[in-house]
């Protein structure tokens, strides 16, 4: 926002017009007055490169990246950020005014914020964690886990070479049990996260059994359609604090929203019924 034309953002993507990041940074601009747009643009891998480099001659102060996108990025920006790097995606681009590309995650960021904001009582140091699911937003999580000093990660993948996969590049902290022990990693866990598309809408049920949740235990679905997942309702049924997902996507936007618009967004509830509604 250095010069006198409108500033531009949007969500990079394919398909990208289920997204619901043009609604949300929509909102906040509109919140904040602030004269700027940002769009859904939904690009293929094979113009992608392309289309980041003309972007900043456009208008464009930055975007968002979503799949398929997301590790492809890496490669193309000129700086990448170290928690981008070992998560191995990006999720946030600032385009600089030298036109030099900035690649960052925001997804770690976004679910401790979440956590912190649903679950004020949330100590992360208080026990293990249990992470369901090795893809890209679990290498998300277990880096924010770790950064917030929870003492061990309990990791489960259907797939288990890429829960090893994880681990190598996590290190010593990250302790990997076969699918169908996933239900006993529970016990003793202080956090619960599920990182998998199970219980989302078109997906297969969530079917990891629930009984060793400890009474107490955070536990969250990064799923937020629906907002309300069997998974969370099992939870709660066994006396566990439940967060849903919609709160770590509304606070990994507020960091590239300031970054691009210079203002930082409140994620409040008026933010989140607005979402809701759209």
């Amino acid at each position: 926002m250095t010069d006198t034309r409108i500033p531009l953002a949007g969500v990079i993507g394919s398909p990208v017009a289920h997204s619901k990041s043009p609604a949300l940074h929509g909102y906040w601009l509109q919140r904040y007055g602030i004269k700027g747009y940002y769009v859904p643009l939904d690009i293929g891998h094979m113009d992608l490169r392309q289309v980041l480099g003309t972007m900043p001659l456009m208008g464009f102060v930055g975007a968002n990246v979503t799949i398929p996108h997301k590790e492809a990025v890496l490669k193309i920006a000129d700086v990448v950020t170290d928690r981008a790097a070992l998560i191995g995606a990006a999720n946030t681009l600032i385009f600089r005014p030298d036109g030099r590309i900035h690649a960052d995650n925001t997804d770690g960021a976004g679910f401790v914020a979440n956590l912190r904001q649903n679950a004020p009582g949330w100590d992360p140091q208080s026990g293990p964690a249990a992470v369901l699911g090795a893809g890209g937003a679990a290498r998300a999580i277990v880096a924010a886990l770790i950064e917030v000093g929870v003492p061990e990660i309990r990791l489960s993948n259907r797939t288990r070479l890429r829960a090893d996969n994880l681990r190598s590049d996590f290190g010593a902290k990250v302790v990997v049990y076969d699918w169908v022990q996933a239900g006993n990693m529970l016990e003793g866990c202080a956090t619960v996260v599920n990182t998998t598309s199970l219980g989302m809408v078109g997906k297969p049920e969530f079917r990891v059994p629930l009984d060793a949740l400890t009474p107490g235990a955070v536990v969250n679905d990064l799923v937020y359609a629906p907002l309300r997942t069997k998974f969370l309702d099992d939870a709660a049924e066994r006396g566990c604090v439940t967060v849903d997902g919609l709160g770590m996507l509304l606070h990994q936007a507020a960091p590239g929203f300031e970054r691009w618009f210079g203002i930082r967004p409140d994620v409040d509830e008026a933010t989140r019924q607005a979402i809701l509604s759209a």
